[in-house]
């Protein structure tokens, strides 16, 4: 591993000396570092490693960044743990020497690509590793919304909005909608209502190389469809959402020092005997 990128969370406390720190030793490894700008529109350049010092949130932002690529990602929390920062600042430079010494273990991630059909006219949309969430916006009225899966038919819906997410998502948006917790090996897409009329629109699970559509039927200006809750793209009436499994998965760095479930338990701040 020769060149490293890094993704630092805006104006955090700790952020400008992390970072001087960790080029600093970076440097006398004899590594190329680059600063990845969050935002930024221009791909960056190849990478061996992607490390990402902030929050779940700076990691979703880098990942898109890097979408597309084999690039491993190491999610280093600079606050309290994360469900995809696993890392603490504390134990940042020895998970780094067993990786450039000895390998790391790794998750390959889901991820989800989509595009907004509007009048025979695709817009391609960003790459998300956990959620597009089409919502009402600034609208009072519920989203009228018709779902088809592979060209079945499925529901129409009365709701708040509606999250497609991958099973790394199901901790996200997703499970505060009432969705349930997938373990992120499954390959799966899940379908959360937000706040539907009727109780009988239940999260509905699929498999992830399912072609999920999503019609808005609303004539009202206002709705738009969200991407990791990070971008936005605005919705007309007849709009079509379409989402499936991206191609490439995400290489994620886990860990050695806790296992998923463990993630879990300080997040969701489950109990033991």
């Amino acid at each position: 591993m020769k060149q490293i990128g890094i993704a630092l969370r805006p104006k955090h406390p700790q952020g400008k000396e992390t970072l001087d720190d960790l080029s600093q030793w970076l440097f006398a490894q004899d590594k190329t570092v680059v600063l990845l700008q969050r935002g930024d529109q221009n791909p960056p350049p190849p990478l061996d490693l992607l490390i990402v010092l902030g929050g779940d949130g700076t990691f979703l932002s880098a990942a898109r960044q890097v979408a597309g690529r084999d690039t491993p990602i190491l999610g280093v929390n600079l606050g309290s743990l994360g469900f995809l920062t696993e890392v603490t600042l504390d134990e940042l430079y020895s998970n780094l020497k067993r990786i450039f010494e000895d390998g790391f273990e790794e998750d390959h991630r889901q991820t989800l690509c989509s595009f907004v059909s509007r009048e025979n006219v695709d817009y391609a949309q960003p790459t998300v590793l956990n959620d597009v969430t089409i919502h009402k916006g600034s609208l009072s009225k519920l989203l009228q919304l018709e779902i088809t899966i592979d060209s079945q038919f499925v529901t129409a819906i009365r709701a708040d909005g509606l999250i497609i997410s991958s099973a790394t998502g199901s901790t996200a948006y997703s499970l505060s909608s009432g969705g349930p917790i997938v373990h992120p090996s499954v390959d799966a897409m899940l379908l959360t209502p937000i706040s539907p009329h009727m109780l009988t629109n239940r999260p509905l699970l699929v498999r992830s190389d399912a072609q999920v559509c999503v019609t808005l039927k609303s004539a009202e200006e206002g709705p738009i469809v969200m991407f990791d809750g990070q971008e936005v793209f605005s919705l007309q009436s007849n709009d079509v959402v379409q989402i499936t499994a991206a191609e490439k998965r995400l290489r994620m760095i886990l860990s050695p020092n806790r296992s998923y479930y463990e993630v879990l338990r300080q997040k969701l701040k489950w109990g033991a005997f």
